[in-house]
């Protein structure tokens, strides 16, 4: 990691912010607050698609069908997966980037600041769009989030506001990595070289570029099943000579790389947290950086496994199975470098570091039942079970949640210039932690024994996990309470004032800033040495 060897004086010009709401929320052009807005944009969307969840479990808390219908189940499914995704994870990541990116590589703002405010502006309009289809003839949609046709071109009046909700969030995604790109090629402080710039960089340098090659992809498969719907082509029908497996094939080449986009910078959050409380530098930086490089790159030619029933011939079934088993090695590293650096450190244990430590032990989990789903053979039993549920949950709650969370608490006393809570911290943490496994570890047992997913009744013999992963989901949800009105106590000023360097072991050009960080930083570039 570098260090600083000067920065100039902040107080000159902690410049005035733009006066009233119009200028300084709708047509801001700061990277830090269009950071806010976007992470507050992401928190809405979460407890949306948490009130979608909690409908979901709670129709299947026991067997038969207590409050809603099969066909409104399945748009719950649909509209919280989709919301979920594009709509918490991948805009939180996104906010994190505006806000830390340029702090971290000593820079005035985004390269592109228009465009960025342009970016986030979008996502309101794509997700309002996308809200509104509960409300139309037909209802939203309902053939999961993955879109699959022939099923969903049934869709009715939802359905193109459904393709043209997933077409803006994706440009504003395009957007946003664009300027990540451009923001940290062309404006690093002098003497950042490309290998002594924050993990966290890395993983947002790649991510973005993972997002350039793949929501293209997906643009091109959606606007195929419009023109299959509207204008009489058939690239996905068969009695046209078309072929719905051409579908999977275009959703999952899009699909695998954005599992690594809503999980490569968690690993950077992580990489720079478990140094911090473990007061060591992180251990094998360079070859965390070329984990994540390999990791961008093996991700473009594993899709298949999402497809091992569909009756792929035996050479390619075989070469996805062995692609995706030899992920586990650069994952395997980043794993391996994370304990080395804990290994003798002087921890203690914050709620970021809390967090960061169940990201480590819980994401694990999740790679070792990927690693089951990889194997051909036994996907046959495992494939659109709970299992696969589990699986994903394990790496997208308590792999990118969580990490956005501890990120949220790493970085908040920087944004808010308070020190949050660290009693209200932990108790969300362990809250949070015990029941995230009684919701999801549940549902390993439930796909094994061969309970298919996507259904809104089921055999009684399922009852019992199901009882138990619900009552865990709505733990989870009110845990989130505590999570929200800790952040809100802090951007209300409520706490202990934080020093420009709260934690003793961080490192890096953005705690060489005052707490609160002041709406411009770095008019002259930091020197790096």
């Amino acid at each position: 990691m570098s260090s600083v060897a000067t920065h100039p004086d902040h107080g000159a010009h902690a410049a005035a912010k733009p006066r009233g709401f119009l200028r300084r929320w709708v047509l801001t052009t700061s990277h830090k607050d269009i950071g806010t807005l976007y992470l507050l944009f992401s928190l809405a969307m979460f407890f949306i698609g948490g009130a979608m969840a909690m409908v979901i479990r709670a129709e299947l808390f026991q067997p038969g069908m207590d409050f809603v219908d099969p066909y409104f189940f399945n748009q719950m499914t649909t509209v919280h997966g989709l919301v979920m995704v594009f709509g918490a994870v991948m805009p939180a990541f996104v906010g994190l980037a505006n806000w830390m990116v340029p702090l971290q590589i000593g820079a005035p703002d985004m390269a592109l600041p228009r465009m960025n405010n342009w970016s986030f502006w979008l996502l309101p309009a794509a997700f309002s769009m996308m809200l509104v289809t509960f409300f139309l003839p037909g209802g939203a949609p309902a053939a999961g989030w993955t879109m699959y046709p022939p099923l969903v071109l049934q869709t009715g009046m939802a359905f193109p506001f459904l393709i043209f909700a997933v077409h803006i969030a994706g440009i504003s995604s395009i957007m946003g990595a664009i300027n990540i790109i451009a923001t940290i090629l062309n404006l690093r402080a002098p003497g950042m070289g490309l290998l002594k710039m924050p993990l966290f960089v890395w993983t947002w340098l790649v991510t973005a570029f993972l997002l350039i090659a793949v929501i293209p992809v997906l643009a091109g498969a959606i606007t195929m099943l419009l023109t299959d719907q509207y204008f009489g082509t058939s690239f996905f029908s068969a009695a046209g000579g078309g072929d719905p497996v051409l579908y999977q094939h275009i959703f999952w080449f899009f699909g695998h790389p954005e599992v690594y986009i809503l999980i490569l910078p968690a690993f950077g959050i992580v990489s720079t947290i478990l140094p911090a409380f473990a007061r060591k530098p992180l251990f094998g930086y360079t070859s965390m950086v070329y984990a994540v490089a390999s990791i961008a790159f093996l991700s473009f030619i594993v899709w298949g496994h999402h497809m091992f029933t569909v009756g792929m011939p035996t050479a390619g079934t075989l070469f996805f199975m062995f692609a995706t088993m030899l992920i586990a090695v650069p994952t395997g590293v980043k794993v391996f470098n994370w304990l080395a650096t804990l290994w003798r450190g002087a921890l203690t244990f914050e709620t970021p570091m809390l967090f960061a430590l169940a990201f480590v032990v819980l994401f694990t989990i999740g790679g070792l039942s990927g690693i089951m789903l990889a194997i051909a053979p036994v996907d046959f039993q495992y494939h659109d079970t709970y299992f696969v549920v589990a699986h994903f949950h394990y790496v997208l709650v308590s792999g990118s949640i969580f990490a956005i969370m501890a990120a949220v608490y790493f970085w908040l006393p920087k944004w808010t210039g308070v020190m949050y809570s660290e009693r209200l911290g932990k108790l969300h943490f362990w809250t949070s932690v015990v029941a995230m496994n009684l919701v999801f570890f549940p549902q390993h047992f439930l796909g094994l024994a061969g309970m298919p997913r996507r259904i809104a009744d089921y055999p009684v013999e399922f009852m019992e996990w199901n009882m138990v992963s619900s009552v865990g989901a709505f733990a989870y949800g009110a845990a989130q309470l505590i999570f929200v009105w800790t952040v809100i106590q802090c951007m209300r000023g409520r706490g202990k004032p934080a020093p420009a360097k709260p934690w003793e072991g961080a490192e890096g050009l953005e705690w060489t800033v005052p707490s609160p960080a002041p709406h411009h930083t770095f008019h002259e570039p930091p020197k790096v040495v």
